[in-house]
């Protein structure tokens, strides 16, 4: 890595312009005066000693008090773990403000449009607090073994519980063994990949999400797309073509894959 690039990383790890540059230097330095700093990181002089003395806050350079005055840095498994915790803090910091916003506008969020997700587990996660508000029925069409979360299964057998009526049309024979719970099962082949693309998820006939696979190449990491919309004239619609489009299917849906006595 070069000396541009290791500027350039610590930047992203929240040093500005200055201080990474003269902290990369003192590592090429061992240690060094502002002249010999600005010399080696093109940082002039009358600001090195700024910069540095901002790393000496963070923990990041010490300071030789001699005349002049040379600047050292601390070992790099120091300065690691100086940038860890600093990230950290931030890190809490930051959550406990995000917190206390979403507690002042709890109760106030417009969730009247249609909304679009990208990646797969923060579909699931949508997913997850979709069911979680079901007060009479679920209808989950289209899911199989391999891509339905752990959570978003507990959350469909969780609602059995309450009294909702869920419902999970699928066309794996894996999913469904491991369906329990009062949820009721319908095996349909016209579910698998050669039937309906993706997931439909209902929720109480006016809340709906359309999840679809993503398969070109720029699409990493999203590799699903859905859009969801709850209790809009929208929902509505989409829940009237969902029940047009999925009825056929669950009348002639047999009770399990062929073969199953």
């Amino acid at each position: 890595m070069s000396a541009h690039e290791a500027v350039d990383a610590l930047r992203e790890l929240g040093l500005a312009n200055y201080e990474a540059r003269v902290f990369v230097a003192l590592q090429r330095l061992g240690s060094g005066t502002a002249q010999e700093v600005a010399r080696i990181s093109e940082v002039p002089r009358s600001q090195v000693y700024g910069a540095a003395d901002d790393l000496a806050t963070r923990g990041l350079v010490e300071v030789v008090e001699s005349s002049p005055k040379e600047y050292r840095p601390v070992s790099l498994e120091r300065a690691r773990e100086q940038l860890r915790e600093r990230i950290e803090r931030q890190h809490e910091r930051a959550f406990e403000h995000l917190d206390a916003v979403h507690e002042d506008s709890a109760g106030h969020a417009d969730e009247s449009a249609v909304a679009t997700l990208r990646g797969h587990d923060p579909i699931q996660d949508r997913m997850v607090t979709l069911v979680a508000d079901a007060s009479s029925d679920v209808l989950l069409v289209g899911a199989s073994d391999g891509d339905l979360r752990p959570d978003v299964l507990a959350a469909l057998e969780e609602r059995t519980t309450e009294g909702v009526d869920v419902t999970v049309v699928t066309g794996d024979g894996a999913l469904r063994d491991r369906i329990s719970g009062g949820v009721d099962v319908v095996y349909s082949p016209a579910s698998g990949d050669s039937g309906y693309a993706g997931r439909t998820l209902l929720v109480d006939d006016a809340t709906v999400l359309l999840s679809v696979p993503t398969h070109e190449d720029h699409a990493e990491p999203f590799d699903e797309v859905a859009m969801w919309t709850a209790n809009t004239s929208i929902g509505h619609i989409l829940a009237r073509f969902v029940h047009a489009g999925m009825q056929a299917g669950i009348e002639d849906a047999a009770e399990g894959p062929p073969g199953d006595a």
